[in-house]
């Protein structure tokens, strides 16, 4: 895969295995801080279709989410839910991987990860 947009925390251990997964095979990628550059609202909204709900958008164990509180934002409309995870970048699961071909990749799951980069 080529063409590969990941956002991340460099403060997150996850993300930083996530980015090492991919330094140790080789695979190029663009890295952008999350919590200056969340993804933009059109390519949550490509996530969201692609995952086929929110739940997995959301870092449901991050400090913004325990902020709003879990009740508010299952409480959201999609919309207003979307406009959330665009505002705030640690809202969103990390890392947050976007790839040429519009696949997405939440969070770091070696598993799915070597299947999704297999070929």
């Amino acid at each position: 895969m080529a063409g590969l947009q990941i956002w991340s925390y460099s403060k997150c251990s996850t993300c930083r295995k996530a980015l090492a997964w991919l330094d140790q095979r080789g695979i190029p990628y663009e890295c952008v801080d999350i919590t200056v550059n969340p993804p933009e609202r059109d390519r949550l909204v490509r996530a969201f279709q692609h995952f086929g709900r929110l739940q997995p958008l959301f870092n449901t164990s991050g400090q913004s989410y325990r902020a709003l509180g879990a009740a508010a934002v299952k409480a959201m409309t999609s919309e207003q839910a979307l406009d959330a995870l665009a505002a705030d970048g640690k809202l969103i699961k990390r890392p947050f991987l976007e790839s040429e071909d519009g696949a997405f990749l939440v969070g770091f799951n070696e598993a799915v990860w070597n299947e999704t980069f297999q070929g």
